[in-house]
C-alpha cells in the first residue's frame, strides 16, 4: 500500500491549488477537481443510504461495491490519462439493475424523491450521481476522459433510481407518486 497520511493538513492548498495523483498542482476550482469532487460527493451520498436502518443485506453489499467503484473512479479522474473503470464495471451495474428492476411493477406515474430514510437517501445519491456525470462530460469536452466513466455514472444513477423503488417498498410498502396539478387552484 502507498503512503499513509500521518498528518491531515499540509497547508499546500492554502494558495487555492490542489495536487493531482500525478503530482501536478491545479486550481481547486478546475473542472477536473469539480468532476472527482462530485464523484466523492456521490460516494458520500451512497454512504447515507448504507447508514439507513434495516437496509436489506443484498442492497448493502451492492452499494458497498459501488462505493469502491466510485473511489476507483475518483482516482481515475484525479490522474490525467489514467483509466480504472472498465466495461466490466458497467456490465455488473447493468446485471444488478436488471435483477432489481425485474421484481418491480411497471412505472405508470412519476415518483417523488422521498419515502423512508433509505429511499430518500437513494434519491439524493441518484441526483448527485447525475451531476457527477454532467461534470465528467464537461471535463471530457476539454480533456480526454475514459468513456466508461460517464457510462458507469449513467448506469449508476439508473440503478439508484431502481434501488430507491425497492427500498421504498421495503421501508413503507409503496412509493410516493407525483400527482399532476395537486396544488393548483
Amino acid at each position: 500500500m502507498g503512503n499513509r497520511l500521518s498528518r491531515i493538513y499540509t497547508r499546500t492548498g492554502d494558495d487555492g491549488t490542489t495536487g493531482l495523483g500525478d503530482g501536478t498542482r491545479i486550481p481547486k476550482d478546475d473542472m477536473r477537481v469539480e468532476a472527482f469532487g462530485t464523484v466523492d460527493e456521490a460516494n458520500s451520498a451512497v454512504g447515507l443510504i448504507l447508514a439507513a436502518p434495516g437496509l436489506p443485506e443484498d442492497i448493502a453489499a451492492c452499494l458497498t461495491r459501488v462505493q469502491h467503484d466510485l473511489f476507483d473512479l475518483g482516482g481515475e479522474l484525479c490522474i490525467p490519462g489514467y483509466a480504472a473503470i472498465t466495461a466490466g464495471y458497467v456490465a455488473r451495474l447493468e446485471r444488478e439493475l436488471d435483477a432489481y428492476n425485474e421484481a418491480l411493477p411497471p412505472l405508470k406515474d412519476f415518483i417523488l424523491p422521498g419515502g423512508g430514510p433509505g429511499a430518500a437517501a437513494c434519491h439524493l445519491a441518484r441526483t448527485i450521481t447525475r451531476r457527477a456525470e454532467r461534470r465528467v462530460w464537461t471535463l471530457g469536452a476539454r480533456d480526454p476522459v475514459n468513456p466508461e466513466a460517464s457510462r458507469y455514472l449513467n448506469r449508476l444513477s439508473d440503478l439508484l433510481f431502481v434501488l430507491s423503488r425497492v427500498i421504498a417498498r421495503h421501508e413503507q410498502g409503496s412509493e410516493v407518486l407525483w400527482q399532476k396539478g395537486l396544488n393548483r387552484d
